[in-house]
């Protein structure tokens, strides 16, 4: 039970509080009857210290009926006993109760300070309500309360959350010409605003504007540009923002990176989504399997055509294949693909054999491939293997397939073997351009 005979003003209201919080509802009413008994060694910052405790712990219930029985304690709440209860109630979205404590404190000769109203505004805002937020602006206004710069901080991120950007922007200015100093969180709020509607210039421009005014930005404003950017299909100014970044140091996070390397798959800027690739590995953040997957079939694709980008692709692909289930189907055809029209027909079957052990059976397209690669190559023997291996997976082999092993087998003059190719491919609906030589 709860010694009261102790002076509560040397007890913590920590102790009150996990009291009460491990207690069921009829204890806890036992609790605070005891409480009252024992009430003529409480003070008002007694109260408010517990009542603070109840609040910052989530128990906004309990901190409600214990501010209601104040009375019972021989207390009149003071100024800070009505902001915790503002603070309370806007925990709760009580906004309408919030709003009347307010009046109460008017009521009783109190004034709310600037503090007490940005609580309400911040919530306000962060419920989507921003029509009150912005009445609470007008009645700070009337009684002369004037807003300090997180006041403005919440309303500008409630402005720009909903799209009123251009409204934001005339805050700032506002702001600047009442003589307050707009912070990090003042930029970043509007910045990402622009950045949501497509204006990531003009955000850019705010960045350069708060650098000049002695503003140091933080990774949340330069994560706000990389997003825009990337949206906006311009990934390749968010790698110049990055060099910006670093040059003021500012550490790149994982979204710094990530958001980035997204951007630049998404509109094909390969080599750049390499770079940033590398750069993530180096500093130890993990790349999820969906980025990797998009990084490998883009650098595959690409290795088609810029072959010295193959032994990046393989790189990644190794990197994959080192953690359990990341790569699907679907990649593992491609790699053995571009390793193919890569001249690397040994790696090709290596893991070709790999994705059937896996059951991963691999499409007809990439079976042909590796067999035309092995053909270029002069192995005939593997070639005739993995065709053997298509017919055990009933796959049909293309006409280009039989063409080029018919025609490796007639240079090293093995008649018979392709003329039985011929017919095989005969057998299954396959008429090779290629007849065998007599």
């Amino acid at each position: 039970s709860l010694d009261l005979k102790e002076n509560p003003r040397s007890l913590q209201a920590q102790r009150f509080v996990d009291r009460i919080k491990a207690s069921p509802l009829k204890e806890r009413i036992d609790i605070f009857d005891s409480i009252k008994k024992d009430g003529t060694n409480w003070s008002v910052s007694d109260f408010n210290d517990l009542l603070m405790a109840l609040v910052m712990l989530n128990e906004q219930e309990t901190a409600v009926k214990f501010f209601s029985e104040a009375s019972s304690y021989g207390l009149a709440p003071n100024s800070w006993t009505f902001s915790i209860m503002i603070r309370c109630y806007c925990n709760k979205n009580g906004f309408f109760e919030a709003r009347k404590v307010i009046d109460c404190m008017f009521d009783n000769g109190y004034h709310p300070n600037v503090t007490t109203f940005t609580i309400l505004v911040n919530s306000l805002c962060k419920s989507g309500r921003l029509k009150e937020a912005l009445e609470v602006l007008d009645q700070m206004g009337r009684i002369g309360c004037k807003p300090n710069i997180q006041t403005y901080n919440c309303l500008l991120k409630g402005l720009c959350y909903v799209g009123r950007v251009e409204e934001a922007y005339e805050m700032l200015m506002n702001v600047k010409n009442d003589g307050l100093k707009p912070d990090v969180y003042t930029y970043t709020a509007v910045m990402d605003g622009f950045c949501k509607v497509g204006r990531s210039n003009e955000a850019m421009e705010l960045l350069n504007e708060a650098i000049e005014r002695g503003v140091t930005p933080n990774v949340v404003t330069f994560n706000t540009l990389f997003n825009g950017y990337c949206k906006e299909g311009t990934p390749m100014k968010g790698v110049g923002l990055l060099k910006l970044m670093k040059k003021r140091n500012c550490l790149p996070d994982k979204i710094s990176y990530s958001t980035l390397l997204n951007g630049l798959l998404k509109w094909g800027k390969i080599r750049p989504a390499v770079s940033i690739f590398k750069e993530m590995v180096r500093f130890g953040f993990e790349v999820d399997e969906r980025m990797m997957n998009s990084l490998l079939r883009g650098l595959c694709m690409k290795s088609w055509e810029e072959k010295d980008l193959l032994e990046d692709a393989y790189q990644v692909f190794e990197k994959m294949t080192k953690k359990v289930s990341v790569t699907d189907p679907g990649t593992y055809g491609i790699v053995i693909r571009t390793l193919g029209k890569g001249k690397k027909t040994d790696e090709a079957l290596i893991h070709l054999h790999h994705a059937i052990e896996m059951g991963h059976i691999p499409r007809t397209i990439t079976f042909n491939n590796v067999i035309q690669a092995l053909c270029g190559e002069g192995k005939i023997d593997k070639a005739l293997l993995l065709l053997f291996l298509m017919y055990e997976h009933a796959k049909i082999p293309s006409r280009t397939s039989y063409d080029m092993l018919i025609t490796k087998l007639d240079q090293l003059e093995k008649s018979y073997d392709a003329c039985a190719l011929y017919g095989a491919a005969l057998k299954q609906g396959v008429i090779p351009q290629r007849k065998p030589q007599d």
